[in-house]
């Protein structure tokens, strides 16, 4: 597994991560056993990223993190955590809190739940329109200062919310969605973390398995993010399945998988981009870890771009309520 610089100051990492959401959840249920012997191959074969956030099944995802990561040494994983989305007892989403006190509430309960005494990188899974970004990130600070979080990351904001978060303090990554399907970042926030020397993990490299080349309709259940999410209704549904299909012939010419063009398509546009692969089996992310094995040359990432024009999915990537929350958007 190659290593990365994540941005200019933060931890060196594997070139890929573990986004380990779907192991609690999120996309219908997950075999606790499978989960936890997917992050020890995962970790077998060289990674040390691990992503999660502390409402990912209300705490669920960060214990079942901590059960896997027992008799292993803490200084060869690597702990991001996002925080601040509120839930209530029905699994509802019911706002964000970024309040400096709620910061370092969120974090005192994250280390319990992981049983540790600090994390990698720390980050505020959304902008509180309530708090300016430097009160919270002045939180994060102070939890810096005191030895509880190593870094700071931000997620899902816009450039100007980037600019203000590291006159702050210094921002090792920015956590946001970037796939063939979803290149909002490439206008201005890409070029603005660049600048800033501010490395990017790129969660929904497949899309949420929409362009993964195993998805298909019948298999959303109703506890399925993806039962909301608008990429996967209807015409919208069929329109990008046929671009996954698209993708699929272009890789099968490769010999690689639909899944494995597309990661590889996100890594090769930068080594400041980390991949977060969102596989909760392990037959997944050793297909997903296979990317690695392929250099894509500029004439695959134009037969690519050509089955997968720029702007060419149907559908936002979130339901109309939840990109209205989405710095990032605007």
């Amino acid at each position: 597994m190659q290593i990365a610089k994540l941005g200019r100051t933060g931890p060196s990492v594997s070139r890929f991560g573990l986004g380990c959401m779907g192991m609690s959840g999120m996309y219908g249920d997950a075999d606790r056993n499978e989960s936890i012997a997917t992050i020890h191959a995962a970790l077998d074969a060289g990674i040390n990223l691990l992503d999660t956030g502390d409402f990912y099944g209300m705490g669920h995802n960060e214990m079942l993190i901590a059960e896997a990561l027992k008799g292993r040494p803490r200084d060869t994983v690597l702990l991001s955590v996002k925080f601040g989305a509120q839930r209530d007892p029905a699994a509802g989403w019911i706002g964000f809190d970024a309040r400096p006190a709620a910061v370092k509430t969120a974090l005192a309960y994250t280390l319990q739940r992981l049983g540790v005494d600090h994390i990698d990188i720390y980050r505020p899974a959304r902008l509180d329109p309530a708090v300016p970004i430097e009160d919270t990130i002045g939180a994060i600070a102070d939890m810096v200062k005191a030895g509880f979080v190593r870094h700071i990351g931000l997620s899902e904001v816009g450039a100007d919310t980037i600019r203000r978060a590291a006159a702050v303090h210094p921002i090792a990554d920015l956590q946001i969605e970037y796939s063939v399907i979803s290149r909002g970042i490439e206008d201005r926030i890409l070029p603005t973390c660049r600048e800033l020397g501010i490395g990017i993990t790129a969660y929904g490299v497949l899309s949420r398995g929409l362009i993964s080349g195993h998805w298909q309709p019948a298999g959303i259940g109703r506890n399925d993010f993806r039962a909301h999410s608008p990429r996967f209704q209807g015409e919208n549904a069929t329109h990008n399945l046929a671009l996954a299909e698209a993708l699929g012939k272009v890789a099968a010419s490769k010999g690689m998988t639909t899944a494995q063009a597309a990661i590889a398509w996100v890594a090769a546009q930068g080594d400041d981009i980390v991949p977060l692969i969102g596989a909760r089996r392990r037959d997944r992310l050793k297909e997903s870890l296979g990317a690695a094995d392929f250099s894509l040359t500029p004439e695959d990432l134009a037969a690519i771009e050509r089955a997968v024009p720029k702007g060419s999915a149907a559908g936002t990537r979130y339901a109309e309520a939840q990109m209205a929350h989405l710095d990032s958007e605007k």
